[in-house]
């Protein structure tokens, strides 16, 4: 099981093209619970996930920074094993009813629709935000994060 800092040290080695010395990184799973953070990362390794998504009031709530185009994050399982080297390539906050089409197909979730988008995300927001005391709405704003995989496990 690779740890975070091992996979980190092996795509500085093998990537020094990409990752330049002074490069930082954070190291999270997707999702809230087991099964989908495992599968969401299984989408990311076969290519097909090239985006996610996230209330901008959990980022406020946990005072985080947006994702901003050349960041890195290592990826994990649920179980902490890590999976995958990505860099962000795009990032920009909208309402959750102006997330496209396009997007929620480069997510690339359960049928790539966004009806499935609207349906997957508005329970898993209602989850997170339950214990904020805040419930999702159409209007609230949504980190729409684009990236690409720089090294995978």
């Amino acid at each position: 099981m690779p740890s975070v800092e091992e996979v980190w040290a092996a795509f500085r080695a093998a990537r020094p093209d990409v990752a330049g010395p002074e490069d930082g990184y954070t190291a999270w799973h997707f999702c809230d619970n087991q099964a989908d953070a495992d599968e969401l990362v299984e989408l990311v390794l076969a290519g097909r996930k090239r985006a996610t998504a996230g209330a901008l009031w959990s980022y406020e709530a946990e005072g985080e920074e947006l994702p901003q185009p050349g960041d890195f994050s290592v990826i994990t399982d649920w179980s902490g094993t890590a999976r995958a080297v990505i860099r962000t390539t795009a990032a920009e906050v909208v309402a959750f009813d102006k997330v496209t089409e396009e997007f929620a197909a480069t997510e690339g979730e359960g049928d790539g629709s966004l009806a499935f988008w609207r349906d997957a995300h508005w329970a898993a927001f209602s989850r997170e935000l339950e214990g904020m005391g805040r419930s999702p709405s159409a209007d609230m704003p949504v980190v729409c994060e684009r990236f690409e995989v720089v090294f995978p496990v």
